[in-house]
């Protein structure tokens, strides 16, 4: 047996048998999802639960600060920072900031395709929510969220981390880059749902992670749309030859200006803005 079918009768296995060991939400976003939730908490409450994670603190700091929410009075206080990204918004944007703390390994190949990964995944989400805010100027009334989104497409691929473990136990077999992209390529999808439901998410957010790769549409546009966008723009959308027909879709719907849609000046600049979030 090839060492890329081991691994997937390994992952596939492990899978059928909940034997798969996935990752846990940092407890700090835990916190503050548990704080989100409870109908008595105020935004000064909120800023204290996110002051607890230093790190997390600094990150709501930039991202309140960032180009992309267009604001040009900087703040320089958690409670600011929460009031100017809402209480509403702030659940799935901590959540968002605090899962690059998942990306993480001992083995030097494996974080090596974690980090590349996570690059990736930061590039994708740029372009998912640089298009989502093009189609929001002539869509006012769209009930999409830019936070929402940032969140799914952070998560979309979140199944590969338990393939990247996986293969941390056997590096002499398994982490060979392209058996790696094998397993994620097959897997991925399955094992983000199980780990995104162990989590509490939401079904939008399963929604994203399993159809993605696929060509289902509709008339109304989902967040699964941006991030297939994206996924197209990033040459990562495993159905090569059904791009064209996607793009045509996609360009009657108003969500991209034309099929060429990353060289549009609005896109491109949103784009920009977006990775000061991250950067």
């Amino acid at each position: 047996m090839s060492a890329d079918n081991a691994l997937l009768t390994l992952l596939m296995e492990k899978l059928r048998n909940n034997l798969l060991v996935l990752p846990t939400l940092p407890e700090i976003a835990v916190r503050v999802r548990q704080a989100a939730d409870d109908p008595d908490i105020n935004l000064h409450s909120m800023a204290e639960v996110i002051a607890l994670d230093p790190a997390l603190a600094a990150r709501m700091l930039k991202v309140a600060n960032s180009a992309f929410l267009g604001r040009s009075i900087k703040v320089n206080t958690l409670n600011q920072a929460v009031t100017r990204i809402g209480l509403f918004q702030v659940k799935n944007i901590a959540t968002a900031m605090a899962l690059e703390q998942l990306f993480v390994s001992q083995h030097p190949q494996v974080l090596e395709q974690m980090s590349e990964l996570w690059r990736e995944t930061i590039e994708t989400t740029c372009i998912a929510m640089a298009c989502l805010k093009f189609y929001q100027q002539s869509h006012k009334h769209v009930p999409l969220n830019l936070d929402t989104l940032t969140l799914a497409a952070l998560v979309y691929q979140i199944g590969a981390l338990p393939i990247l473990t996986e293969a941390e136990k056997y590096p002499a077999v398994f982490a060979e880059p392209t058996y790696l992209r094998h397993a994620i390529r097959d897997l991925s999808a399955s094992i983000g749902v199980v780990i995104l439901q162990s989590w509490g998410f939401a079904d939008i957010f399963i929604k994203v992670t399993q159809d993605w790769a696929g060509l289902q549409t509709s008339d109304e546009v989902c967040y699964t749309d941006f991030v297939r966008l994206a996924a197209i723009a990033r040459q990562q959308f495993p159905r090569r030859s059904n791009e064209p027909q996607l793009l045509e879709q996609y360009l009657a719907q108003g969500l991209i200006p034309k099929v060429n849609f990353m060289q549009d000046p609005q896109i491109a600049q949103n784009y920009q803005d977006a990775k000061t979030m991250f950067m």
